[in-house]
């Protein structure tokens, strides 16, 4: 692998790049983003060179492609004619039922590997981007059949810190719905709850509060497209926890809050180990 465009040259795709250089990446990394963000990761050294699409995936033996959804969707439509014969395209998208559907229907001159690093923040943009975002976090990879697992690409995750994890593409979209999409919504859905009932002396919460609704500071524009790509998971995850709290309330007062308790705990002292 001597050089790589990232398409997409904000948190994620910023990292990335500043990942495989601290990994020891020689080759050029190339970006491919509007002018005002490439003029950024120029000054930051996050890239080497600026380029449009078509020029960069000419040159690219791996495209990482690190837009939101929508964009990923629209530049699989139109990357075949352009990308260099025998490269390796990658995304890291938060949904990938549809990202490998589109692939496998409009990729015929390159391979296709799905991928989604467990990674990120609140706030976006290249200047967000930072070179141990990927350390100990989970990397899904999601290849349709095993020869499209490439080892190299494979290699290059384990060196930038991350823990590479192969799913299919539906289980994938499934356990996310759970843990990150039902997450986000939660963390939403509290913090609108509470801003529409508590009008004045917001300092009387504690810390718990603002630990449950940093998420809520995520950007819609971001996951407007994670609900569109994953309605039906997230519909099925959302129905579970709606269930749940409603057993809750049923149980205010009896042992089963107890249960619950005990449960929940568990569940989140498995995440602190």
């Amino acid at each position: 692998m001597d050089t790589v465009a990232v398409v997409g040259v904000g948190l994620i795709g910023g990292s990335f790049a500043l990942a495989l250089k601290r990994a020891g990446f020689g080759g050029a990394i190339i970006g491919v983003s509007s002018p005002p963000v490439t003029a950024a990761a120029l000054e930051r050294g996050i890239i080497d060179q600026a380029l449009p699409l078509e020029e960069a995936a000419a040159r690219a033996d791996l495209v990482y492609l690190a837009q939101p959804i929508g964009r990923i969707l629209d530049t699989l439509r139109r990357l075949d004619p352009v990308v260099r014969e025998g490269a390796l395209v990658t995304d890291a998208g938060s949904t990938k039922r549809e990202i490998v559907a589109a692939a496998s229907m409009h990729l015929r001159r390159c391979r296709f590997l799905g991928g989604h690093p467990m990674a990120g923040k609140e706030r976006r943009g290249v200047e967000e981007a930072e070179a141990e975002l990927f350390e100990n976090r989970t990397y899904a990879l999601t290849p349709l059949t095993p020869t499209d697992l490439d080892p190299d690409f494979v290699e290059w995750i384990t060196r930038i810190g991350a823990v590479p994890v192969i799913l299919d593409p539906a289980e994938h979209d499934r356990i996310v719905s759970f843990t990150s999409h039902l997450a986000q919504l939660a963390s939403t859905a509290l913090a609108a709850t509470v801003g529409q009932h508590v009008k004045e002396h917001l300092e009387i919460s504690g810390p718990g509060l603002a630990d449950t609704t940093r998420l809520a500071l995520s950007s819609y524009d971001l996951w407007r497209d994670i609900v569109a790509t994953n309605t039906a998971e997230i519909q099925r995850a959302l129905g579970a926890y709606i269930q749940e709290l409603e057993h809750i309330r049923e149980h205010l007062h009896s042992r089963s809050l107890e249960d619950e308790f005990h449960n929940g705990a568990a569940l989140a002292r498995r995440l602190r180990s």
